[in-house]
This record gives C-alpha cells, sequence and structure tokens, in this order.
C-alpha cells in the first residue's frame, strides 16, 4: 500500500459554462441554481464530486483499489457487506466479532479505503456499518470541496423547444409537434475552491501522492467525458494548487485564495461577458508566505 500524502494543500478551480445549464435544481423545475439575494449562479460540491467520480471510474475501470462507492444503481449496502465477507463475518455475528477484536473498526475502515477511491478521497457514510454500531460507520475524507460560485451575476434563459414525436397515440391525432423547455446561461464562468488534508489522509484514508495526482487529472479533464446536451459547453479553465511544505500548512487557506484573482478585461467591461477570453486571472505572487508554492497546473 502507497504511503498517505505529508503535505497540505489547497486549490482553486476555474470552469464555465457557454449555452447550457451546468448544475439544475429539481426543487426549482431544474433551474440554474442561483442565489436569490446576489444574483450568483451556483453549482454544488455534490455535482463536482460526481463529475470526479466519473472520471476515474471510466479511467481506472478494472483496476483494484479505483472502485466507486458511490454510484448509479449499485446500493450502498451491497459494497458494505464485502468488508463482512473478506472479515469472514456478517450482519449476524457482528458484535460478537467486535467483542473478540477491538480492531474490527480499523479492519473494516482500511478495507473500504483500500478497494473504494472515493472513500478514500473525499469519506463516505456507510449506513451499514452505522446501524451496527461501528466506529467506521463515518469516514472524514482528506479532500473537501466547497460550492462553486459564479465569477459574475448570471442571467438564466428558458428557452422553449419543440419536438416532431408525440408521446402516445391519442395525442399524435391531436397534434403534430409537443413543446418544452430547457434553461440555458448563456455564459458563466464559476469558481471553486478546494482543500487536501494530510492529516486526514495519514490518520484515516491512506490517500497517496498517486491518489493525489489522479485527483488533478480527474478535475481537469472532469467535463471531457461527460457532455450532454443539457450542460451545453463546459471546459476546466484554471486549475491553481498551492501546496505547503509540512503537514498543517504554512498559512490559512482563505490568504492563499485571496491571492487569486479575476478581473473583467476588453473594452466594454459593463457589458454581460460571452467568453473566457472576458478575464484575466492574476496570482499575487507576494501574498504567498514562505512555505507555500503555487502551481499553475493549467
Amino acid at each position: 500500500m502507497a504511503e498517505p500524502i505529508k503535505n497540505r494543500y489547497d486549490f482553486v478551480v476555474l470552469f464555465d459554462v457557454e449555452n447550457g445549464n451546468p448544475n439544475g435544481d429539481p426543487d426549482a423545475g431544474n433551474m440554474p441554481r442561483i442565489d436569490p439575494e446576489t444574483g450568483y449562479g451556483l453549482v454544488t460540491d455534490v455535482c463536482l464530486k460526481r463529475k470526479i467520480r466519473n472520471y476515474v471510474e471510466t479511467a481506472k475501470e478494472g483496476q483494484p483499489g479505483y472502485e466507486i462507492y458511490i454510484k448509479d444503481q449499485v446500493p450502498l449496502n451491497r459494497s458494505d457487506v464485502r468488508a463482512y465477507s473478506y472479515l469472514g463475518i456478517d450482519e449476524k455475528s457482528i458484535k460478537e466479532a467486535k467483542k473478540k477484536d477491538d480492531q474490527l473498526d480499523i479492519k473494516i475502515r482500511d478495507f473500504m479505503c483500500q478497494n473504494f477511491y472515493d472513500i478514500r478521497t473525499f469519506g463516505a457514510v456507510m449506513t451499514t456499518f452505522v446501524k451496527a454500531a461501528l466506529g467506521c460507520g463515518q469516514v472524514r475524507g482528506p479532500v473537501q470541496l466547497g460550492f462553486a460560485r459564479s465569477v459574475e451575476p448570471i442571467v438564466p434563459q428558458e428557452v422553449t423547444i419543440t419536438r416532431i414525436a408525440i408521446t402516445t397515440e391519442k395525442d399524435a391525432e391531436k397534434k403534430g409537434t409537443e413543446m418544452g423547455r430547457k434553461y440555458i446561461v448563456p455564459y458563466g464562468l464559476y469558481r471553486v475552491e478546494g482543500y487536501v488534508s494530510a492529516n486526514l489522509a495519514r490518520k484515516s484514508t491512506g490517500f497517496s501522492n498517486e491518489d493525489l495526482q489522479l485527483l488533478w487529472q480527474a478535475i481537469t479533464n472532469m467535463f471531457e467525458d461527460d457532455r450532454s446536451a443539457a450542460r451545453g459547453k463546459m471546459a476546466v479553465r484554471e486549475l491553481i494548487v498551492f501546496k505547503h511544505d509540512c503537514p498543517m500548512g504554512c498559512a490559512p487557506a482563505h490568504k492563499l485564495f485571496d491571492a487569486v484573482t479575476v478581473t473583467r478585461v476588453g473594452e466594454d467591461t459593463a457589458a454581460p461577458a460571452r467568453s473566457y477570453r472576458d478575464y484575466r486571472v492574476d496570482i499575487d505572487e507576494t501574498a504567498i508566505p514562505q512555505g507555500v508554492t503555487c502551481t499553475r497546473m493549467i
């Protein structure tokens, strides 16, 4: 098993959307998520983690140690019971087994972390183990993301569409087309900030340097194999990584994030942005303290 990472990392990701819906809100008719007080667009951390999981599942398909725990149409307890099977126990005998082995929680946690990349990375709540009163039911992952927020307010547009395929025979007798609607953001640049804890990697999941490099690769390519008509044109434009030379870090994350600024450029900065070329991204090197290295990976 590879050694856990020994450095703390903080990172900033900039991605954009053109004529698409980056993250629909099911409680609002799938309208792009928005902060109603400011008009800034939002994309949830859950949405971005899904893209990363999907990339890893595709890139590492069939390779040991890179399975995905939270995936479509796979009940979580189906994966949970594999740890029981590996240790030669079952749900009925778990209480007795725990009395005999005070390391049982750690063994189950280690099995799940070693086999599932997303548990090793993001952690997980494993209900099967929670119900069994095992301490390994909740695993904190070393990698955490916040919500992405647009750099400027967005104005979602509702587009009416038609289709010539009618749903039922009865409807086909009455009409030749059906109407529908979809929401788009004409253009939006989003910023999300993330954290990688060396201490949680060491104490909990064993997240390694190999896992870290795969994470950067997944973030860089998270929209490339996840195209759909609804999401339009999406691309990761910047991945800026701050590496600390120690596990605890050399500076607060927010001070490093403040060093990264996004500014409107062009002749008419009051007009709505419609391209990544309408922005400039700067990093204030003087605000980065000793012991922290900044790398623009894109």
